[in-house]
C-alpha cells in the first residue's frame, strides 16, 4: 500500500473513533385506528405485526430503525387485510428526543450559579463521559391509520359435486359459510368456514374429496373480491370390521367388545359412530387408554374403511380411603375395594365400609355390563346401615335388583327393584324404653339423570337434574302403601372466567295414608348441606322430642326447596361464595318456609372442588351459624 493511503486510512479510523456513538431508543409504539367497531381488534392485529413492537426497550442504530420504521408500513397494511381492508391511509410519526437535554438540565448545580464542576477534577472528566453517552436518543412512534372502505364479496360461487350434494351434513355446512354476497371480506371467517365444510366431508367418509377452484380475487380499485370454491367429493367410503387390540395382554373378550359396535360391514361411513364407540370403551372403565383409528388409508377398491381400536388396561383394583365426620354421626372411616374386571366377561365388584361412630353402613355390589337395548349394567347390591344417635335407632337391611340405560349422551335411565326391611325408633321423654316399628316393603323405582354442562367438575355452563317415581306395598301390610315422586335440577351460568351463578331446587311428595307406617328411609327431610344451609342435617320439618331436650326431625310427605348462589374467584384457585337457601319438609298442603344466608369459601383443589360455607338461619334455628363443608363436584 502507497505510504500516502496507509496514512490516510490511519487518519480516517481515529477520526470515527474519536466521533461519539449514536444510539436510539424506542420508548413506545402506538396504534390508532379510526373509524370501524372493531378497531381494536385491528389496532392489536397491527401492534402484533410490526417487527418494531418488538424493539421497544433497546438500543437500536439509526440504520436498523429506518429500516423497521420503512417496513411498518407494509406490515400494517398485511395486519388490515384480513379484516377486508386493503386500502387503509396510514400515517407514522416518530417524536425523539435527545435524553442529553434532559440529563444537562439534571447536571446544573444551582449552588454553583448554574456552572458545571471544575473541568480539571476527576469528576469533570466522568461527567464529560456521562455526557458523551447522554448524545442517545429516546424515540416515541405513532401510527395512525384510517382502515378506509372495506372489501365486500361482488361474485360468489359455492358448489359441490358428487355423492356429497345429497348429504344433509355436507349441505348443512355449505349453507352456513360466511362470507356471503355483499359481506365484507373477513379471512379468518372465510377460512373456518371452508374448514367447517373439510370436516363435514371427512365426518361422512368423502375422503376422496377434492377442490378443484378455490379462489379469492380481490379488486382494489372497486373494494370488491370474488369468491369461487367448487368440491367434487367422490364417492363415500364405508365402515368396515372393527379390530380390537388388547395390550400388553388381553382382559375382556373380543366377543363382548364387539357388542359395542354400532354398524355393520359396508355401512355408510359416520364418523359419530366412532366417537359412540370411544365413549362406550371409556364408561365401561375397563381400560385407561382407548383409540378408535379410522384407517381409510387401507380401504381397497370396495372403499371400506377398517377401524383399529387399541386398548390399554387400567388398573385392575381401586382401593379407596378416607375420613369423614357429621354432626349426628360422629367421626368416622371409609375404606373401599372394587375390582374392574373380575373375568374375561367383565363383570365387577365393590365392597366399601363406611364406619362412623353413631352411623355404620356396609355396601356389596356385583355388576354385569349390558349392551342390548342402551349400553349399561346389570346390577345387585346389599346394604346394611345401623345409625345409633341420641333420638333415633335404627337398622336397614336392603337388596337391590337394576338395570341401567344411557338413553343418549346426556340421559342415563335406571330402572331397580328394591327389596326393604328396616327397624326403627325415635327416642322421647315420653317412652325413655326404645318401642321399635318393623317394615318390609318390595317396590320397583324408575329414575332418571340428565347432565348437559360443560364441565361435570365445575360446571360453569348448562343444566343437570334427576327424576325419580317409586312406590310399593308393604310386606304383610298391604294397608302401608305408597307412591312416591320427586325431582331436583340445577342450573349453572358463568358470567365470565372467573364467576358464575348456581341455582337449585328440589320438589317431592308421597301419596300415602299412613306415613309414620313408611320407615325413616322413604321419608323427606330439609336442613344441611346441599339442601338449606343455615340449619342443620334434617332439622327442618315435623319434630319430636328426645331425652336430651332436643327436638328431631320426624320426616315429612312432602319437601321443597331453592338456592341461588354467586361465585367468584380472586386469586387463582381460591374464591369466595354468598348463597341464599330457603325450604320446607311438611305435611299437608302448607310449606313452613325456612331461609338461610350465608358465605363461603372456595378452593380448587387437586382433588375436586371443596366448598366451606358459615351459614345464618333467619328463622329460629336450632344453632345461630352452622358450618359446611363439602368435597367434589357439583352435580
Amino acid at each position: 500500500m502507497p505510504p500516502f493511503l496507509l496514512r490516510l486510512t490511519i487518519a480516517a479510523c481515529f477520526v470515527f473513533a474519536a466521533m461519539p456513538a449514536f444510539a436510539i431508543t424506542v420508548t413506545k409504539v402506538q396504534v390508532k385506528v379510526i373509524g370501524p367497531d372493531n378497531d381494536d381488534v385491528l389496532a392489536d392485529n397491527v401492534r402484533s405485526a410490526l417487527a418494531l413492537n418488538e424493539e421497544v426497550g433497546k438500543d437500536i442504530s439509526a440504520r436498523r430503525l429506518n429500516y423497521l420504521l420503512r417496513e411498518a408500513e407494509a406490515e400494517t397494511r398485511e395486519a388490515l387485510e384480513p379484516f377486508g381492508y386493503y386500502s387503509p391511509t396510514i400515517t407514522i410519526q416518530r417524536s425523539d428526543r435527545s435524553a442529553a437535554q434532559d440529563a444537562d438540565d439534571r447536571d446544573v448545580d444551582p449552588d454553583n450559579g448554574g456552572s458545571d464542576a471544575d473541568s480539571d477534577s476527576p469528576e469533570a472528566g466522568a461527567g464529560n463521559g456521562e455526557k458523551r453517552a447522554r448524545r442517545d436518543r429516546t424515540l416515541t412512534v405513532s401510527i395512525h391509520v384510517d382502515p378506509g372502505t372495506p372489501v365486500r364479496i361482488r361474485g360468489f360461487t359455492l358448489d359441490m359435486e358428487g355423492e356429497a350434494e345429497r348429504d344433509a351434513s355436507v349441505q348443512s355446512a355449505l349453507s352456513a359459510f360466511v362470507p356471503r354476497k355483499g359481506d365484507v371480506l373477513d379471512h379468518a371467517l372465510y377460512d373456518n368456514s371452508k374448514s367447517k365444510i373439510n370436516r363435514a366431508l371427512g365426518a361422512h367418509g368423502y375422503f376422496d374429496a377434492d377442490l378443484p377452484a378455490h379462489r379469492v380475487e380481490v379488486t382494489r380499485a372497486d373494494s370488491a373480491a370474488d369468491i369461487d370454491l367448487r368440491w367434487t367429493s367422490g364417492k363415500r367410503f364405508a365402515l368396515g370390521e372393527a379390530t380390537f387390540t388388547q395390550a400388553p395382554k388381553r382382559i375382556i373378550r373380543d366377543k363382548l367388545l364387539r357388542k359395542l359396535v354400532d354398524w355393520d360391514e359396508g355401512q355408510a361411513y359416520d364418523e359419530a359412530k366412532l366417537e359412540k364407540l370411544r365413549r362406550s370403551l371409556v364408561e365401561l372403565d375397563y381400560f385407561g387408554l382407548v383409540e378408535v383409528l379410522p384407517q381409510p388409508d387401507k380401504a381397497g377398491d370396495d372403499k371400506i374403511v377398517p377401524v383399529q381400536v387399541n386398548l390399554t388396561p387400567a388398573p385392575r383394583s381401586i382401593y379407596t380411603t378416607g375420613l369423614s365426620y357429621g354432626t349426628l354421626s360422629g367421626a368416622g372411616v371409609r375404606m373401599g375395594v372394587e375390582r374392574r374386571y373380575l373375568n374375561s366377561l367383565g363383570h365387577k365388584a365393590l365392597a366399601q365400609v363406611d364406619y362412623a361412630s353413631k352411623r355404620k353402613t356396609t355396601t356389596l355390589q356385583y355388576r354385569v355390563p349390558a349392551f342390548a337395548w342402551l349400553d349399561g349394567w346389570y346390577t345387585a347390591s346389599l346394604q346394611a346401615a345401623d345409625e345409633q344417635t341420641d333420638f333415633l335407632d335404627t337398622r336397614r337391611l336392603e337388596f337391590v335388583a337394576s338395570r341401567s340405560g344411557q338413553f343418549n349422551e346426556h340421559l342415563n335411565l335406571i330402572a331397580s327393584m328394591h327389596v326393604l326391611r328396616e327397624r326403627w325408633s325415635f327416642f322421647s321423654l315420653a317412652k325413655p324404653v326404645p318401642v321399635y316399628q318393623f317394615a318390609s316393603f318390595a317396590f320397583p323405582e324408575l329414575r332418571a339423570e340428565y347432565i348437559d354442562v360443560d364441565n361435570k367438575l365445575a360446571p360453569r355452563r348448562g343444566a343437570g337434574g334427576t327424576l325419580l317415581l317409586r312406590g310399593g306395598t308393604g310386606i304383610g301390610n298391604a294397608s302401608a302403601n305408597f307412591a312416591q315422586i320427586h325431582a331436583s335440577a340445577q342450573w349453572f351460568h358463568g358470567f365470565d372466567a372467573d364467576s358464575r351463578l348456581l341455582v337449585r331446587g328440589e320438589m317431592g311428595h308421597t301419596f300415602t295414608k299412613v306415613l309414620f307406617g313408611l320407615p325413616p328411609s322413604l321419608r323427606f327431610y330439609a336442613g344441611g348441606d346441599r339442601s338449606v344451609r343455615g340449619y342443620g342435617w334434617r332439622e327442618i320439618g315435623p319434630r319430636t322430642r328426645n331425652g336430651m331436650g332436643d327436638t328431631y326431625a320426624l320426616g315429612a310427605q312432602n319437601v321443597i326447596t331453592a338456592s341461588v348462589e354467586y361465585e367468584r374467584y380472586f386469586m387463582g384457585p381460591w374464591g369466595a361464595a354468598v348463597f341464599i337457601d330457603s325450604g320446607s319438609a311438611f305435611d299437608g298442603k302448607s310449606p313452613d318456609m325456612r331461609t338461610g344466608v350465608g358465605i363461603g369459601l372456595r378452593w380448587k383443589s387437586p382433588v375436586g372442588p371443596v366448598r366451606i360455607d358459615i351459614a345464618h338461619g333467619l328463622n329460629q334455628p336450632d344453632s345461630p351459624i352452622t358450618l359446611h363443608l363439602n368435597i367434589g363436584a357439583d352435580l
